[in-house]
């Protein structure tokens, strides 16, 4: 594939198409580069997804307790060739990706059969707000999870109330 070819990853680097960030996380470091193009020409089907403009990639190395792990994820996408704009857009998809995983699991989302559509967006609105404050609860019990956190705060919610405004 294009972007896993070392010499296209090295032109990239050169022309500023390339990033690296490095983080310390659930202990863990992971290592992020990003490579972004406007080189489609060779992609045989462009011309199926309306607005193609780029491809990108991120190599994410992960380094946990002396072992290294490498993931690959690929990205078409309608950007111009923008390595910082192109990063936050795959840094931030996954954190979307990661809020309807904590709205499945901590409140059962995806198992909700409400039939009214109004209904449903308000609900949908007030799981995504309960889970901004277990996120807020964070500070005070950090090593619980999310459902923990639930539990808990259902035994005292006026404790956990006047933490959560006075914060």
């Amino acid at each position: 594939m294009f972007l896993n070819d070392e010499e296209e990853k090295k032109k990239l680097k050169q022309k500023g198409l390339y990033k690296k960030t490095s983080e310390k996380s659930h202990g863990q470091i992971e290592i992020r580069e990003y490579y972004h193009t406007e080189e489609i020409k060779w992609i045989a089907c462009k011309n199926e997804w309306k607005g193609l403009k780029s491809v990108g990639m991120e190599e994410k190395t992960i380094l946990k307790e002396g072992e290294k792990k490498k993931e690959y994820r690929y990205y078409i996408s309608s950007l111009k060739e923008d390595i910082d704009l192109f990063s936050r857009a795959v840094r931030g998809h996954w954190s979307v990706e990661s809020m309807h995983w904590y709205l499945d699991v901590t409140f059962k989302e995806d198992a909700n059969r409400t039939l009214d559509k109004r209904a449903a967006e308000n609900l949908n609105i007030i799981r995504k707000w309960c889970l901004s404050i277990l996120k807020m609860v964070e500070i005070f019990r950090p090593k619980l999870s999310m459902k923990k956190k639930r539990f808990v705060i259902s035994m005292n919610p006026s404790e956990f109330l006047e933490q959560v405004l006075d914060f």
